[in-house]
């Protein structure tokens, strides 16, 4: 989608846009991409896409949305200029645009026109699609239609948030232990970091323990403590049960917490938990490993062990194996333990997601089905409250711009991609669906990703103004493409292996502009014909048996054969 080569109608946008294009126009623009042959065509600006054609017949154009493109460098060689377009979806091309002028003012135009601060001027309020939607997205997986799939007894809706007054980064509906009442929240969400009181996650029904998430309880340097968050908690436990509190902060790291206003769970106020500690890197570590990885994955060296030297540097793998070590865990508690465990770090925004969605995934065989992998990036990402809009506002490639963003949704996925490698028959999406995810989370038509949380997309109407990814994807002839053709239900709970040499790297993401992915494409499409062929050997074998038995039957009539 963002950054390949496609072809689509191209529209103009109002006037709020001229200002930011000073040169709308350029011929004889010369396109440098990977794998291709350079292109020498027209570059076009509009509100929201640079364009360039070709003009020759069959000739494909490039359509890059100006939010995927990450940082620009110049670079003039007399009066040639050469501007280096690194992308967020990691795709670099250069454009080499004669004139000076020409040059500085499509790149003045690119950099404020992929920095748009208002967000109403994103390209998914303007996106029209061409076909009739079959389904709403922005319907397809409400807290109070995926809380029908929750048994037992225990559990209600809560509308304590309503108009998020108790919590901003929450959605309006949550799903809280049925012994306690609404006010008994309220007094809890006061206790916590942002407001994110304890809430479920996912109901484990084999054994009816749950996971829960929130943000850090608000003890501070006098040791504060609230009962009502004390029972809030507790009620998640069967009687005479023990639970785990997973802290994703170390144990020093949360002790200096207190002196902030912060802290932890002691075992003096919540005697029925034990609280692990299991660090695991912010979103700000992410974004320097995310950096580093790219610069080793970007470098022309001949030498595998200094490529695997900077590949370890970026500490990258490292990060992967610590969330889903983390997310085994949980799993592990919940399954073979049979006790509940409470997910938080400080906010609660980014790693307790990391570790909720992944012990899911781990635990839940409908997590692994697209529409249930749908259903709990929509739970437990969208929903939930992670910032897209801070994290993925920058890449790789901008440096230390902004001091918000983080690779945090891009590691979890990568952790998805693992298990997949490990349990290939086990997902009924591929891992084209999950780069999908990435490239839409960083630069999309639709506005799913758009904001930091449920309220600030409700106050700016996008469900009425802009059209869901789920939308999109759900539609039956764009479905098929993200289906595995491998998929067979497993039940089971899986239990991938964290071992150094079970963890790769992805390098049909991180290396997908470098090297040639048309033989895994024609692999796919090798086992789908292989599949399609197998069907119509299986109809035509039960036609096939139906006629021998219709012929059985008359020779019987007949006489011409014995029972």
């Amino acid at each position: 989608m963002n950054g390949k080569v496609v072809r689509r109608p191209v529209e103009f946008h109002a006037m709020e846009f001229v200002e930011y294009i000073k040169t709308p126009k350029v011929d004889s623009v010369t396109l440098h991409r990977p794998f291709y042959a350079r292109v020498e065509g027209t570059l076009c600006l509009t509100g929201h896409h640079l364009i360039l054609s070709s003009r020759k017949t069959n000739t494909e154009e490039l359509w890059l949305l100006h939010s995927n493109i990450d940082a620009i460098e110049k670079k003039f060689v007399g009066s040639v200029g050469h501007l280096t377009i690194k992308c967020k979806n990691f795709m670099i091309i250069q454009l080499d645009i004669h004139g000076m002028e020409e040059c500085l003012n499509i790149a003045s135009s690119i950099e404020m026109l992929s920095n748009l601060s208002k967000v109403t001027l994103t390209y998914p309020f303007f996106y029209r699609p061409m076909s009739d939607a079959l389904e709403d997205g922005w319907q397809a997986f409400l807290p109070e239609s995926e809380f029908a799939r929750v048994t037992g007894d225990e559990w209600r809706l809560s509308h304590v948030n309503k108009n998020f007054q108790v919590c901003p980064t929450y959605p309006q509906t949550v799903v809280v232990p049925k012994a306690v009442d609404d006010d008994c929240i309220m007094q809890a969400a006061a206790f916590r970091q942002g407001g994110r009181f304890p809430v479920l996650s996912y109901l484990h029904s084999p054994n009816g323990t749950v996971i829960l998430r929130s943000g850090q309880p608000l003890p501070g340097p006098n040791g504060k403590r609230c009962k009502e968050d004390e029972k809030l908690v507790n009620s998640a436990l069967g009687v005479g049960k023990r639970g785990y509190i997973i802290d994703t902060r170390s144990y020093n790291s949360a002790v200096n917490s207190r002196s902030k206003g912060g802290g932890f769970e002691t075992e003096a106020h919540y005697p029925q938990w034990r609280r692990v500690h299991k660090p695991l890197d912010r979103f700000s570590n992410l974004q320097e490993s995310l950096t580093k990885l790219m610069e080793a994955c970007n470098k022309n060296t001949n030498s595998m062990d200094k490529w695997l030297g900077h590949l370890g540097a970026s500490s990258w793998l490292s990060n992967v194996k610590e969330v889903l070590t983390t997310a085994c865990l949980v799993a592990q508690c919940v399954d073979r333990e049979s006790s509940s465990v409470l997910v938080h770090g400080s906010e609660g925004l980014d790693a307790t997601l990391q570790i909720t969605s992944l012990a899911q995934i781990i635990l839940n065989p409908d997590c692994r089905t697209l529409r249930g992998f749908e259903a709990l990036i929509e739970r437990e990402w969208v929903q939930s409250g992670h910032p897209f809009a801070s994290r993925c506002a920058k890449s790789c490639y901008a440096g230390s711009k902004l001091k918000c963003t983080g690779p945090v949704f891009l590691l979890f996925l990568d952790c998805v991609w693992q298990v997949i490698q490990q349990f290939q028959c086990s997902f009924e999406f591929n891992e084209q669906f999950l780069i999908l995810l990435f490239e839409n989370a960083y630069a999309s038509q639709f506005g799913t990703f758009l904001c930091n949380n449920e309220h600030e997309r409700q106050m700016l109407k996008l469900s009425e103004k802009t059209q869901s990814l789920w939308t999109y994807v759900n539609r039956p002839q764009i479905l098929e493409v993200y289906i595995n053709p491998l998929y067979q239900p497993n039940s089971s709970v899986i239990w991938p292996s964290v071992a150094p040499q079970s963890l790769m790297l992805w390098s049909t993401l991180f290396l997908r502009w470098d090297m040639d992915n048309t033989s895994n494409d024609s692999t796919d499409k090798e086992i789908r014909k292989i599949q399609q062929n197998d069907k119509q050997l299986k109809i035509r074998a039960i036609q096939l048996r139906k006629q021998l038995s219709e012929l059985q039957r008359e020779a019987l009539e007949k006489g011409l054969i014995s029972e």
